[in-house]
């Protein structure tokens, strides 16, 4: 009789350990979110990107990442991750008191059963149809000899200034910035977000002329204080012009990885004449989000 209830208590112990297991294999609270991107580049030590779930229309972290090496997984919460809508990737500063994503998204796509296809038109710009044109001069001072040392982009060709670059309205948290590589050195023309007004630093900036701020489109004169290595003025045929996104806030001096327009001036460019820009290397970045 003993030998009898000592062989059910030990059945009736092992019932209920393997009942213990599977109840833990089925109510594990996380699952497996893998990330597929595309095209990011590292954003240095003040910023981060971080990903999102949208879950009954709210934004649920699924945590910060600065390494730019895909596949990288992140532990989610599994309820949360089935009953996701959408998948969103936003900048953020690397301490963030706001728990709320930041204006700066730059992926974002729809789940369709455990797959969503993310890319930056939708939450940045679209870039498809962008185009654009500009012109060598430097209307910021009074010297006809170093006409070749300015880029606008703007379109004269009718004997007036009228707008030179067709692109799409930027959602928040982003600015448009003009470029000039100058021997291999990135230097910028200002931040914009209008296209037929002034840049940024229009008044403000250090490159340009002591005859004014120029025609009211975004563009530069490199008449003076030139960066470490460069001398002003110069002459940009052979450089590359470029119109890059950039996050805002925006912590590097570096043009951004997404740059739409670009071209390289031709050395036998004519100054106050129309040039057309051309497709910039990186218009658009997308990958793939798994759960």
């Amino acid at each position: 009789m003993i030998k009898r209830m000592f062989l059910a208590v030990v059945l009736l112990s092992v019932l209920v350990v393997s009942c213990s297991d599977d109840d833990d294999n089925t109510t594990s609270p996380n699952s497996n979110l893998t990330l597929n991107l595309n095209g990011l580049e590292a954003l240095g030590d003040d910023y981060v990107y971080e990903g999102w779930i949208i879950v009954d229309g709210q934004p649920v972290s699924t945590g910060t990442f600065s390494s730019v090496t895909f596949p990288q997984t992140f532990s989610v919460n599994t309820m949360q991750l089935n009953e996701a809508t959408m998948f969103v990737l936003s900048i953020e500063p690397a301490v963030d008191p706001d728990p709320a994503p930041a204006a700066t998204k730059i992926l974002a796509g729809a789940f369709t059963g455990d797959l969503a296809m993310v890319d930056s038109n939708s939450i940045v710009g679209d870039f498809s149809s962008a185009s654009g044109t500009y012109i060598l001069a430097t209307p910021t001072d009074m010297d006809d000899t170093n006409e070749a040392s300015g880029v606008w982009f703007l379109d004269n060709s009718s004997g007036s200034p009228m707008t030179g670059l067709n692109l799409p309205t930027l959602q928040d948290g982003w600015k448009y910035e003009g470029w000039a590589v100058i021997d291999g050195t990135p230097v910028s023309t200002g931040t914009f977000t209008l296209v037929d007004d002034f840049d940024d630093n229009a008044t403000t900036s250090p490159f340009k002329g002591d005859s004014g701020d120029g025609p009211s489109y975004p563009g530069e004169d490199y008449l003076q204080n030139a960066p470490t290595g460069l001398t002003f003025p110069t002459d940009l045929r052979g450089t590359t012009v470029v119109v890059s996104v950039e996050p805002f806030p925006d912590n590097s001096p570096m043009p951004f990885t997404l740059k739409p327009l670009a071209h390289m001036v031709p050395n036998d460019a004519m100054t106050h004449t129309v040039i057309n820009l051309g497709d910039g290397p990186v218009a658009s970045l997308s990958g793939s989000v798994t759960r």
